[in-house]
């Protein structure tokens, strides 16, 4: 099935759930609470994990009834996850896009529910205050802190080797990262070699292949900069296995997962950028009861002045202050 399809499937579908049970989920809501919501999880990872227990928690502490569904990186998955949520009568919807170019397909397929996307961000042509709202962190600052880090690190350098391991193409966070970094390295005045880049889309076992392939080619590296922790742990890794001190180059990663952290206190990661997954399942949440009974986010911590993102801010971690995160 196309897109085109799949979109008119889902339209379909949206009116006959309207046909048999009114409006989607606007029955009997006088606040956001004691609701019930969805959450459908792009694919679930270490750190998606984080971000669903963040979700639960906090619907627990509102009353609200959260199901966590994994849609296993399949969009037609995540597309019939969300209908079925809104022929049976959901407040809200929290949603991990596992393409972001389904946008328009997944708002259909809500009917008249409101969407809070999480942590995958769609274009800002596909938002809209209190309607269809995007909660996560800046990948551009997560990159941006990336840089800096190395830059403060090798500031004696004139000129600095980078390996560039990237998440999927066309992943938002990908896209936001990877500029993030080569802004920030393109604003310092020094001369940054690209000595390798490409993408492991989140994966260790990739990541770490891509490094045995880079060692062949001989050339100097200073450091190595992940879009994530488990592609940077990769690096880790193939370090051991290629006879190599992880230590004797700077690996960075992003999300301050348990894994990254405890490898900065081992000396074996230099830093990574603490995304709060916690938080932003929170975050998404709040959001959602917010919007869910045709009420405002507005008031909420990191909105935006458009009212179309919610932000949670990333923080460095290296290994200054890792144990804060390891006792997180």
């Amino acid at each position: 099935m196309n897109r085109k399809q799949r979109l008119a499937s889902a339209l379909a579908v949206c009116m006959s759930a309207a046909a048999i049970f009114g409006s989607c989920g606007k029955a009997d809501k006088d606040t956001g609470k004691n609701g019930k919501m969805l959450l459908t999880i792009s694919k679930m990872d270490t750190f998606r994990r984080t971000l669903a227990e963040g979700a639960k928690k906090a619907a627990s502490e509102q009353g609200i009834t959260l199901e966590v569904a994994d849609a296993l990186g399949v969009v037609e998955n995540q597309v019939e996850q969300i209908q079925k949520a809104a022929a049976e009568g959901c407040d809200a919807i929290l949603c991990g896009a596992i393409d972001t170019d389904t946008a328009v397909e997944l708002k259909a397929s809500a009917g008249e529910l409101p969407i809070i996307f999480v942590n995958s961000r769609p274009d800002e042509k596909y938002l809209e205050k209190d309607a269809y709202m995007y909660v996560g962190s800046d990948d551009g600052t997560a990159g941006q802190f990336q840089a800096e880090y190395v830059l403060e690190k090798l500031a004696s350098k004139s000129e600095i080797n980078v390996m560039l391991i990237k998440g999927p193409v066309g992943h938002s966070a990908t896209k936001g990262r990877t500029k993030g970094v080569k802004k920030a390295f393109a604003e310092s005045g020094k001369t940054v070699n690209y000595v390798f880049e490409d993408n492991a889309d989140w994966s260790t076992e990739k990541a770490a292949d891509l490094f045995s392939v880079f060692l062949q080619t001989g050339k100097p590296l200073d450091c190595v900069i992940c879009n994530n922790d488990a592609m940077a742990l990769g690096i880790v890794e193939a370090c051991k296995k290629a006879g190599m001190d992880p230590g004797s180059i700077l690996i960075i990663g992003v999300d301050a997962t348990a894994d990254g952290c405890a490898a900065i206190k081992n000396g074996e990661m230099a830093c990574t950028i603490f995304q709060p997954g916690p938080g932003q399942g929170r975050a998404a949440v709040e959001a959602a009861a917010a919007v869910a009974a045709g009420g405002s986010a507005e008031d909420l911590e990191g909105v935006s002045e458009d009212g179309r993102y919610v932000w949670v801010p990333f923080e460095k971690v290296d290994s200054s202050n890792v144990s804060k995160y390891l006792t997180e």
